[in-house]
């Protein structure tokens, strides 16, 4: 993937699809669902967002394992959009 959003593409593979274990994928069925369900979508986003953020923690209290501060802060980057679009679900009214 290409663009200014590359790199938060990558941070989410490394940090979701290298810890299968700990988190399993969005399926689409999922997907299909939380279009639908407003609850559901804002229940979806949360568990990604508290995923994300435990992550964060632990990439930034462990010595230097490869992991940079660039991916860090686009891991943030990531969160804060998560943060909006969880706000946008609760409100309508409010645009991210």
């Amino acid at each position: 993937m290409r663009g200014p959003r590359a790199g938060v593409y990558e941070l989410y593979e490394h940090t979701f699809m290298s810890s299968m274990s700990d988190f399993a994928p969005v399926t689409d069925a999922a997907l299909a669902r939380a279009r639908q369900d407003p609850a559901f979508r804002q229940r979806l986003l949360t568990q990604s967002l508290n995923f994300l953020l435990a992550k964060l923690q632990k990439l930034r209290t462990t010595p230097d394992a490869g992991t940079g501060a660039k991916q860090i802060r686009e891991g943030a980057a990531l969160a804060v959009r998560l943060a909006e679009l969880i706000q946008t679900v609760a409100d309508p009214s409010t645009t991210p």
